[in-house]
C-alpha cells in the first residue's frame, strides 16, 4: 500500500506549543503516518560528538558514566573510588577506570530555498493524497522545496524524539532564517514554521545558490561539533560544494547529504519546443527537448555523480531522492543503513 503524502495532520503531543504561529500550515509538510513509520529509528553521529548533557552519544570528555574506556596509573590526588581493585588483585598495580560519556548530539538542519527550488513537475493534488488540488499559498505543483521541508521537518522530529537538539538554518544566497538549536518543547513547530515563512517566492525565484557563504554563516554560530544535514538539488558548481564540504570537515562535523531532484529534472521526457526560464537569474532560451534529450541527461548524470562523489570522499554520507516518490521508505532505509554502518564500525 503506498504511503501517504503530506496532508491533514496535528502536531505530534510533544511539540505543541501555546506560542505556535496561527498562519504555519503544518499539513503541508508531513503526514502523522510517515512520522509514526520515522519515530522508531534514531540518527547517530559517526563521529565522537560533544554534548551538554546525558544522552545517547559517545562523548569525548572522559567522565563517570556507564561505557568503560581505559585504565590510566593511579597518581597521588586521584579519587580511590574509581580504582580498579579487579586489575589490582592481579598485577599489584592502582590503576584508574576511565569511561566515555555518554551525551546528546546537535543536529544542524539546513534547507536549499533557492530559486531552482521551486520547481516541481509532480502536481500538488497527486503531492496531497487528499484532493487538494492547490497548496495553502496557491500552488498547483509540488517543489523541490516542499519536499525539502518534508524531509527537514522528518529529522527534526526523530532527533527531538531521541532527546537531542536540532536547529535549522533556511538559506540560498546567504542565509535566510534560523532557529536555534534546542531539544524543547515547540522546537518542531518553530522549525516548520520557519521553513513555511521562508519558502522560494514563486513570483521572485531568482535567488542562486552560495552554498559556501552559507556554511560560514553557519559555522559562525556553532561552538561544539554536530551532525549537519545539507538539503538541496545542490545545482551548483562542484568546486564550490567540495569548499563547502571541506570548511564542515576542517570543524569537525559530520555530514548527511541529501540531493532534492524531481522527475523531470532526471528524464527530461518533454516532447514539445518551448521557452525555458533559468530560475535563478538566468532569463530565458527557446529550446527543443528532443534535441538536447541525450545531452542533457549525459550532463545530469554526470553532476548528480560528482556532487556523490564528493560527499563519499570526505566521509559523509548521500541520499538521492525524487519529489515524486514517497518520503518514508527511503528516508527509514537511509537511517537504519547508516546506523548499522555505525554499529559495525564500532564493532571493529
Amino acid at each position: 500500500m503506498a504511503e501517504p503524502s503530506p496532508g491533514q495532520t496535528t502536531l505530534p503531543e510533544d511539540s505543541r506549543t501555546d506560542a505556535r504561529p496561527p498562519e504555519v500550515d503544518a499539513s503541508l509538510y508531513l503526514h502523522p503516518q510517515t512520522l509514526a513509520r520515522l519515530a522508531s529509528f534514531e540518527l547517530r553521529a559517526k563521529m565522537i560528538v560533544e554534548g551538554f548533557s546525558s544522552g545517547q552519544h559517545r562523548s569525548p570528555y572522559q567522565g563517570l558514566s556507564v561505557e568503560f574506556a581505559q585504565h590510566r596509573p593511579y597518581v597521588a590526588g586521584d579519587d580511590i573510588r574509581h580504582l580498579d581493585w579487579k586489575v589490582f588483585g592481579r598485577t599489584d598495580r592502582l590503576q584508574l577506570k576511565q569511561h566515555q560519556q555518554e551525551t546528546n548530539f546537535d543536529l544542524m538542519i539546513l534547507v536549499d530555498s533557492s530559486g531552482s527550488m521551486a520547481y516541481g513537475s509532480r502536481t500538488y493534488e497527486d503531492a496531497s493524497g487528499e484532493g487538494r488540488k492547490v497548496s495553502p499559498d496557491g500552488r498547483t505543483n509540488w517543489s523541490k522545496f516542499d519536499h525539502a521541508t518534508a524531509l527537514a521537518a522528518a529529522l527534526a522530529y526523530i532527533t527531538l524524539r531521541q532527546g537531542d537538539r536540532v536547529g535549522t538554518v533556511v538559506y540560498a544566497d546567504e542565509v535566510r532564517a534560523v532557529v536555534k538549536r534546542s531539544s524543547s518543547q515547540g522546537t518542531w513547530r518553530q522549525i516548520v514554521g520557519a521553513l513555511a515563512t521562508h519558502a522560494v517566492d514563486p513570483t521572485n525565484r531568482a535567488r542562486t545558490t552560495e552554498l559556501a557563504r552559507v556554511v560560514d554563516q553557519t559555522l559562525a554560530k556553532l561552538t561544539n561539533r554536530c551532525l549537519v544535514a545539507l538539503i538541496s538539488d545542490f545545482f551548483l558548481d562542484i568546486e564550490k560544494f567540495r569548499d563547502a564540504l571541506a570548511r564542515l570537515r576542517f570543524h569537525g562535523h559530520d555530514v548527511l547529504v541529501f540531493q532534492v531532484l524531481d522527475r523531470a529534472e532526471l528524464e527530461f521526457d518533454m516532447t514539445d519546443a518551448a521557452p525555458f526560464e533559468g530560475m535563478e537569474g538566468e532569463g530565458l532560451v527557446r529550446i527543443d527537448p528532443r534535441a538536447i534529450r541525450r545531452a542533457y541527461l549525459e550532463q545530469i548524470t554526470h553532476h548528480i555523480s560528482e556532487v556523490e562523489k564528493a560527499a563519499r570522499a570526505f566521509g559523509y554520507d548521500y541520499q538521492r531522492l525524487s519529489t515524486h516518490d514517497w518520503l518514508g521508505p527511503p528516508l527509514a532505509h537511509f537511517v537504519a543503513q547508516r546506523n548499522a554502518l555505525i554499529k559495525r564500525g564500532k564493532q571493529r
